[in-house]
């Protein structure tokens, strides 16, 4: 999958290069997530967009994606989203001051997916990859494809992705005073890669943390912990038994956000000696989220991660944590 892509979104950038060209880099390939075992999302850098800086005034949106003028403001973005406007960058290409990327001095994504799509099909059939590749239909802008493999069809979303790794943002109110997890010289090296915005929505631009949580995961278990492989654990139950299929509601990034808080809630080394015990205290956490159909994000505490997920299939998810839960017995393959 990824050296068919890297094939795209060369070609793509051959035709337009603020988008840049994934590399072929193999299974840490920082552009590239695992949602579930056959759904990836694959975040394409924006060339032309640098030194960022955080927007202070509010203010009133009143057009369509289209240009169109409204009568009513566009509503407020959630608290994982943001207005991105081309002036927050002290250097920036011309090309995303045009008014088929930009309206009232806004990027908005809508337009930038709208691009991408085009570029994408045209892509496809330059790189003879019609067999291979296909663009899913989709309610909203976003571009997901279908991909063959020899084993499988798995299906990619395409996320255009701003890289901002200068700055934290003001609303990621973290850590939370007094918490000893992770470690004070962690945080300041954390907080030092930024953070990304990505163009999944027709307004808004999607905060992503996705460095700061590779630095979260890395030597999280140099203490002689279990944590990863509790976390390990528990996803290849949610894939095998609690969770299962091409698109399950939850994915492992849910997982992720439960390791985060279970780690920041038992901080010591003495926690995580036995196996059985944090793997139970970890499942415990996940099984309270889904019951509650509530997961906060761990560095943007006001969003709610389960919002738009279909209630009754998390209640059947609820249901099988708890039988597990009654009866604590695994079934790895």
């Amino acid at each position: 999958v990824q050296k068919i892509i890297q094939q795209l979104t060369s070609a793509i950038s051959y035709r337009d290069t603020r988008f840049q060209a994934i590399s072929n880099s193999g299974v840490h390939n920082e552009n590239f997530r695992v949602l579930a075992p056959s759904h990836f999302l694959i975040t394409i850098p924006l060339r032309g967009l640098t030194g960022y800086r955080e927007r202070q005034v509010r203010h009133w949106r009143y057009y369509t994606v289209h240009g169109a003028k409204l009568l009513s403001p566009v509503r407020d973005p959630e608290e994982l989203q943001q207005w991105l406007e081309v002036e927050q960058f002290s250097k920036s290409l011309q090309q995303w001051h045009e008014t088929e990327v930009n309206i009232e001095g806004d990027l908005v994504p809508a337009k930038v997916l709208a691009i991408f799509r085009e570029l994408m099909e045209k892509s496809i059939t330059s790189c003879n990859l019609s067999s291979k590749v296909s663009i899913l239909e989709s309610f909203s802008s976003v571009v997901r494809v279908a991909v063959e493999t020899p084993d499988s069809q798995v299906e990619v979303e395409l996320v255009p992705t701003v890289e901002i790794p200068t700055c934290w943002p003001e609303k990621a109110r973290w850590p939370r005073c007094f918490k000893r997890w992770p470690p004070q010289e962690k945080v300041q090296c954390i907080k030092s890669f930024g953070f990304n915005l990505l163009a999944r929505s027709n307004y808004h631009w999607q905060l992503d943390f996705s460095r700061a949580e590779r630095m979260l995961i890395e030597g999280l278990d140099e203490d002689g912990g279990c944590r990863m492989k509790c976390f390990r654990v528990m996803r290849q139950m949610k894939e095998d038994v609690w969770c299962t299929g091409n698109k399950p509601i939850l994915t492992t990034y849910h997982l992720q956000m439960v390791l985060f808080w279970t780690c920041e809630k038992y901080p010591h080394a003495k926690d995580w000696r036995c196996f059985w015990e944090g793997f139970l205290r970890m499942v415990k956490k996940l099984h309270k989220c889904v019951s509650q159909h509530f997961l906060k994000h761990y560095f943007i505490r006001g969003t709610n991660l389960l919002k738009y997920a279909n209630t009754s299939d998390l209640d059947l998810v609820a249901g099988k944590l708890a039988v597990f839960l009654e009866n604590p017995v695994l079934c790895l393959d």
